[in-house]
């Protein structure tokens, strides 16, 4: 009985559109799509720039004589670090995946219960994240290094992906999601003999699959970026981002590797939003539907 309710909440809707305002929508995100695009092109194109084209004035959009130098200097400098590339690479996914995959899996499963049932206390809980979402990462810096300093986290990698897993805007984003999904599906589930596990893995997981990917698109980029700030001092903890900022901290004479460095630290997380960008814009299973 599950199995049918969901396979109906999946069927596709087709859209009753005429060609000629399918064209006009599809010119109009191509043009703004292009002018988005812009600075990822200018980018790429600065990486492969020779230094005479980095300085000329006025600046040119388009490389002219294009070379790989840059990244030859990065590897070379990388190569003369005590620390090997190796090592910041590592540092640098263990902290992202882990943050990530946690935050997504810590806050759908507060939400699950938050969503879906009635317990004393749960909208005084609820209100509480949702007053969280007030105050950014300066009001909250303080509090935080005191209580990573309390644990006796400072310095490990702990102090950068505990804070990343209660990211309030997490709960609240599953959580209106996952209202969304008919109640009746899930008793209709319970009474096939399924477990509130199997209920949240196979049902509500698949079902606020745009919302989980959304905070995927959204704490990847955050974790990748992070440098370590005043939490991690020992070298062989650091991150990429922080080995390559070290490198462009050079002056002048490295805006080349500079460049490269832009490249490399903006084409993953650009990477991971073109591959999960068709999940996430797409319409809610659920949306319009009523019990």
């Amino acid at each position: 009985m599950a199995a049918k309710t969901l396979g109906a909440l999946r069927a596709p809707r087709k859209l009753n559109r005429s060609f000629t305002v399918s064209f006009i929508l599809f010119l109009f995100l191509a043009v703004f799509g292009a002018f988005m695009v812009l600075p990822l092109v200018y980018a790429i194109n600065n990486a492969f720039k020779p230094l005479d084209e980095l300085f000329i004035f006025p600046p040119r959009f388009f490389v002219r004589n294009p070379t790989t130098d840059n990244f030859y200097d990065l590897v070379a400098l990388m190569g003369n670090s005590w620390v090997p590339l190796s090592r910041y690479i590592v540092n640098t996914l263990f902290i992202t995946i882990v943050g990530t995959v946690g935050h997504i899996i810590l806050a759908s499963a507060a939400a699950y219960p938050l969503a879906k049932f009635r317990f004393p206390g749960s909208k005084v809980l609820f209100s509480i994240v949702v007053m969280s979402l007030m105050f950014t990462g300066h009001v909250t810096a303080i509090p935080n290094y005191m209580v990573m300093s309390w644990l006796g986290w400072i310095n490990t990698h702990a102090s950068i992906i505990i804070p990343s897993l209660a990211f309030p805007l997490g709960l609240f984003l599953m959580k209106q999601f996952m209202e969304q999904i008919p109640d009746a599906l899930l008793e209709a589930a319970k009474i096939d003999g399924a477990s509130e596990y199997r209920i949240y893995a196979q049902i509500v997981m698949p079902n606020v699959k745009p919302a989980w990917l959304t905070l995927m698109i959204l704490q990847f980029p955050a974790l990748w970026g992070s440098d370590g700030g005043n939490f991690i001092y020992s070298e062989n903890l650091k991150t990429l981002h922080y080995a390559l900022g070290q490198i462009t901290a050079g002056g002048i004479a490295r805006a080349g590797v500079g460049a490269a460095v832009a490249l490399i630290l903006m084409i993953v997380p650009i990477t991971l939003f073109i591959i999960s960008q068709s999940n996430v814009i797409q319409t809610m299973a659920t949306s319009g539907m009523k019990e």
